[in-house]
């Protein structure tokens, strides 16, 4: 046997090892571009109406802020947004109709 030529199992390891380093490089490859493509997704579609896609401007009511399309006049409420205009309306119709949302 030749010392300088590699066994045919020296072989299989380094091309596993190969196949094994390409594989990670391409997965995070891909991860990188999943996060660019978020970034990417987030900066197109902030303050942007989901029903038409229109920029959404912010108001006030009763201390708390909310999106409004005035393209199509669709309202759009933030996480806890909905709970804090209830603070303020606990009883009455408004309250009734908001508690379907909860």
């Amino acid at each position: 046997m030749n010392p300088e030529k590699p066994s045919k199992n020296e072989d299989e390891y380094f091309v596993r090892r190969d196949l094994e380093k390409k594989k990670q490089w391409e997965s995070e490859r891909l991860a990188r571009m999943a996060d660019e493509e978020r970034k990417q997704l987030r900066e197109t579609h902030y303050m942007k109406c989901p029903k038409c896609g229109m920029d959404l401007h912010e108001f006030e009511l009763e201390d708390v802020k909310i999106d409004r399309c005035v393209s199509c006049g669709g309202t759009w409420l933030d996480e806890s947004e909905m709970e804090e205009i209830l603070k303020h309306h606990s009883q009455g119709p408004l309250a009734r109709v908001m508690s379907i949302f909860k």
